[in-house]
């Protein structure tokens, strides 16, 4: 960690505060106009290319000349990374740039316009609302994470106002397809040639430096029995809700396992590390249309988180290995096998930034000078497209964005205040990073 403060960056920091200033209104209002626009992604297909038009229009007004492109092309793509059961014809990647003088290094901020649904859960207000409330601006994908695209947004414009040509280049982007463990709006802009010398995703992270982030992968254990045309029988009715929860019991010794594990690096003081989640059980439905019928399927949708060093295909292997071996000690799993169904097919994995490379030293002086304090320098509880960034295109790449909560639930909210601070961090990490 730094130990002390260079002067220059409380220099550069107080005069990204002031190039921010007269920006902030409208930053606020155009976070506000961005969650007012349904941009809801459900595999295959996602609606985020009207928001990219509100961004491309706000740009062009602060006299940028953003492109809007399509990613259709991917589909033809044979990177590893290509997801193969998405379809990206109509939506469209946003990319900005300031054109360096050459004489430095060059800085990508990255961000995903794209939201999950709203969900069952009852909201206070409509999701698209936008409604500002105490210093807070709620709605689906205001905290993930279009505020950080907004603190984003707010860098390249405070610097364009005032005329400053940075050494390196400095690019926005606002991709798509990055829920569901997509990757495929940013897998397009590595693809398509946009590159920098180093990364920053402005997910929300409470102002903290993220330099890690988790792989993950989600699995369905469908388990199909008994015939539900035999619900008024003389004999035994099978169904396998009961045996469910012996399965549940085999998760559970996984999650016990793998809570285990020693975190290693920016992990290390994590008390879960890799934590092993049940997200549904679903066996019948509760809803006053489906009528009383012993269930013939059950699901359980399972979620497990590896961290960045781990052989992420080798502890796949080795659970079914568990799975199977669970299944045949087991008389009715023995008879009823436990289907093996990944939702999102290949597995996303993690990445770590080390806490002594320039860019994460850069990032913490920046903050620190920003925010008037050290940051906290940690790792993100969950995956994100910064792998993809990082280990598929080899670009240095950290997490730094607002404070909020309620991401993937109702009531989700950003704080306003926190937009603004995010942007002065990034603002003055991108001229001393960029130079001039």
């Amino acid at each position: 960690m730094i130990e002390t403060l260079p002067a220059s960056n409380s220099a550069v920091a107080k005069d990204a505060r002031k190039l921010l200033r007269p920006l902030r209104r409208d930053l606020v209002g155009l976070l506000r106009q961005l969650i007012r626009v349904n941009t809801v992604a459900v595999p295959p297909n996602g609606n985020e290319t009207p928001a990219q038009l509100v961004l491309r229009d706000f740009l062009r007004e602060k006299n940028l000349r953003p492109e809007l492109y399509e990613i259709a092309f991917v589909t033809e793509s044979r990177s590893r990374w290509r997801r193969k059961d998405r379809r990206y014809a109509g939506r469209k990647n946003l990319v900005a740039r300031l054109r360096g003088s050459g004489r430095g290094k060059s800085l990508l901020m990255n961000g995903h316009m794209d939201t999950v649904p709203p969900g069952r859960s009852p909201w206070s207000a409509s999701p698209w609302a936008g409604n500002l409330r105490k210093g807070r601006v709620y709605g689906l994908g205001s905290f993930d994470m279009k505020g950080g695209l907004v603190a984003q947004a707010g860098v390249i414009c405070a610097m364009k106002a005032a005329g400053l040509r940075p050494g390196g280049d400095l690019i926005l982007e606002s991709v798509v397809d990055e829920e569901w463990g997509g990757g495929g709006g940013t897998l397009a802009a590595r693809l398509r040639g946009d590159s920098a010398d180093a990364c920053v995703i402005s997910e929300g992270t409470q102002l903290e430096i993220f330099r890690a982030t988790r792989g993950g992968f989600v699995v369905d254990l469908i388990v199909k029995a008994g015939d539900p045309t035999a619900y008024f029988s003389e004999s035994e009715v099978l169904s396998p809700a009961i045996p469910v929860g012996r399965l549940l019991g085999w998760i559970d010794s996984w999650s016990k396992k793998r809570k285990k594990m020693k975190g290693l690096g920016a992990y290390a003081k994590f008390p879960d590390p890799a934590p092993v989640q049940v997200l549904a059980i679903e066996s019948n439905r509760l809803d006053p249309d489906v009528p009383l019928s012993v269930p013939s399927d059950a699901t359980v949708r399972l979620y497990f988180q590896f961290l960045p060093h781990e052989d992420v295909p080798a502890v796949i292997s080795d659970i079914r290995h568990s799975l199977k071996k669970f299944g045949k000690s087991d008389p009715f799993f023995r008879r009823y096998p436990v289907q093996w169904k990944p939702l999102l097919g290949s597995p996303l994995l993690g990445h770590e930034l080390p806490l002594e490379h320039p860019w994460t030293q850069c990032m913490i002086a920046s903050a620190a000078a920003a925010l008037g304090k050290e940051p906290v320098v940690t790792a993100a509880p969950y995956p994100c497209d910064a792998f993809l960034v990082h280990r598929g295109f080899g670009i240095p790449t950290l997490l730094f964005g607002p404070k909020g909560a309620g991401a993937h639930n109702p009531d989700e909210y950003v704080e306003t205040e926190s937009i603004l601070q995010t942007a002065e961090a990034l603002l003055t990490a991108a001229l001393e990073w960029c130079g001039g």
